[in-house]
């Protein structure tokens, strides 16, 4: 494309230089992270301007959970990394199945430790890297592209519409056709540093990612109150974590807390249930079931008759 692709990126919001920042060569070590940090000072007021999308993703996400279905998040460099960073706190932060959450970058693994910034025109790839995880109506795809044009990460949304998927995409420039029911648009203006979108606008797409992948969990049930509950105690320092929990949230000293525990196959939610709900572990995986995985909605129903 050549000349034509230098004009459509000179277009782009991301790629403008900012004048506020103009003379930041010409500053101290003080005077330059001053000059950063107050252009960061913009970028939750742009996340919080597209909450209602946010969340409308973050129920999307939910359903493909409780449907069997995982979230997809799928781009290229800083936008790549992010999405397996997500991706990759969803385990030990959830308890969830590493299949659940899954992040896509171009180039692959190699591409987290090390830039590859030519991978990110395969949009061969993209179709392809997102087909090899065989999706379908159950799941649910986000594109991350700050520039909106990533052909990697545009071929892989596009894929994931034609497979019946749920689609969001999320990008820093506003007035971009995109590929995905619903866009988020983190409209952070120019970069401190033209073009470097690692700056607001990555900022902009981990604070989104949050939002997203929380509020999903928190809607699947893993959450009660606000403690991260569904939790199995697979390591000593998460079996202090979990009776720590029981001690809060149960009112037991700690040796009750340890013999519930254990009564509870390490499983905290389960044990919370057992607890508070007065029922049998049996009982308490019932409710639960029947519950949607909600602690707070299980505990408002009576245990199963003879289970």
């Amino acid at each position: 494309m050549g000349e034509e692709l230098m004009r459509q990126l000179r277009e782009l919001t991301t790629e403008q230089a900012n004048p506020a920042t103009e003379d930041l060569d010409g500053l101290d070590a003080l005077g330059i992270v001053t000059r950063l940090n107050a252009q960061d000072a913009g970028v939750a007021a742009a996340v919080a301007a597209e909450l209602p999308a946010i969340a409308w993703v973050a129920e999307c996400a939910a359903a493909s959970f409780a449907a069997g279905g995982r979230l997809i998040y799928v781009g290229a460099g800083t936008s790549g990394r992010l999405g397996v960073l997500d991706a990759a706190e969803c385990p030990p932060t959830f308890g969830s199945d590493p299949e659940q959450v899954v992040g896509l970058i171009a180039g692959g693994a190699a591409s987290l430790v090390a830039s590859a910034e030519g991978v990110e025109d395969d949009a061969a790839a993209g179709a392809a890297d997102l087909a090899a995880l065989a999706p379908g109506p159950a799941d649910t795809v986000v594109g991350i592209s700050a520039s909106h044009r990533t052909p990697y990460t545009v071929a892989a949304v596009e894929a994931a519409v034609r497979s019946g998927c749920r689609t969001a995409f999320i990008t820093a420039n506003p007035e971009v056709a995109v590929p995905g029911e619903r866009v988020i648009r983190l409209l952070v203006g120019p970069e401190a540093l033209a073009g470097s979108t690692r700056l607001k606008a990555g900022t902009a797409q981990k604070l989104a990612l949050n939002l997203i992948s929380t509020a999903a969990w928190v809607l699947a049930g893993k959450v009660y109150g606000n403690r991260m509950v569904d939790l199995q105690a697979a390591s000593e320092k998460l079996r202090e974590r979990a009776r720590g929990l029981l001690v809060e949230l149960a009112g037991l000293d700690y040796a009750a807390a340890s013999a519930l525990l254990e009564a509870a196959g390490g499983s905290v939610k389960t044990a919370l249930c057992m607890q508070l709900g007065g029922c049998s572990r049996a009982q308490a995986q019932a409710r639960l079931a029947a519950a949607g995985g909600q602690l707070r909605r299980a505990l408002a129903v009576a245990p199963p008759p003879g289970s």
